[in-house]
């Protein structure tokens, strides 16, 4: 079989070296995306790969049943199948893939692009880098960034929102709502003016509607939620940042029509 020839005896190589042997797909109609990353992390870590490519549909079927396995690719180090990319992944770095894991990263990577792109905007102005307007617009592109991906999936962020949102539990719409009214309240704020006024006291009554039942939900109730404020498929926890972005949507609804008072 083709498969066992390439490895000479039908056993990965064994070598004392830092080498390993990778069996991926490679084929005219679908180049294994899993493949490159785990030649990608081999060669990263100091490994000398033996790269073997499975290019038809049958020699893969093949490699499949002579190693008893059901995925490809396939990583052999010493002599040791050790699997797929995860567990490769897993092997050499001891980062363990976790679906289910809680995490603010979501939230704070939309924040820290909505800083850059305030400061981008304001970089050519003298004296508008550390001015309000840089803090008004990273404001409102963290809201339209944050709206942009509960728009991917309206419908799990609906789901995921009716577990906390006090609103939404009296009034299902309001959860398909949320996303378009955030949206147009952060690009109402960018565009600034009398545009921020319209924009104003939407950001106003749907951050304090949201300052509310994240406050009841996690420090009345104690309850343990994930929050939707990054889509209704992740894994960011209600809390604290939960709780931030509902502060910074009352306090803009607050500030917008009065900067533009005492201009």
């Amino acid at each position: 079989m083709a498969v066992a020839d390439a490895a000479g005896d039908g056993q990965p190589a064994r070598d004392a070296q830092k080498r390993a042997t990778l069996y991926r797909m490679v084929m005219d109609a679908h180049l294994c995306p899993f493949g490159l990353k785990s030649k990608w992390l081999l060669e990263r870590q100091g490994f000398e790969v033996e790269d073997h490519h499975l290019t038809t549909r049958t020699q893969t079927d093949a490699f499949k049943e002579t190693f008893g396995v059901s995925t490809t690719p396939q990583t052999f180090i010493e002599g040791e199948r050790i699997g797929g990319y995860e567990a490769l992944r897993e092997r050499l770095t001891g980062n363990i893939a976790d679906s289910d894991k809680k995490t603010y990263a979501p939230v704070l990577m939309i924040f820290a692009i909505s800083a850059l792109m305030a400061v981008a905007v304001t970089w050519g102005r003298p004296g508008d880098l550390l001015a309000i307007r840089t803090l008004e617009l990273f404001a409102a592109f963290a809201m339209t960034g944050l709206a942009l991906q509960k728009l991917q999936d309206v419908e799990s962020f609906s789901t995921m929102f009716l577990n906390y949102d006090l609103l939404a539990q009296r009034r299902v719409g309001y959860g398909y709502v949320y996303p378009f009214a955030e949206a147009a309240a952060g690009l109402l704020m960018i565009a600034g003016g009398g545009a921020a006024l319209i924009g104003a006291p939407i950001a106003l009554f749907i951050g304090a509607i949201g300052a509310v039942s994240v406050f009841k939900a996690v420090y009345v109730d104690k309850r343990e939620l994930k929050c939707a404020c990054a889509g209704g498929n992740s894994n960011v926890p209600l809390g604290f940042i939960s709780l931030t972005e509902n502060l910074v949507m009352i306090a803009m609804g607050l500030w917008m029509p009065l900067s533009l008072l005492v201009s």
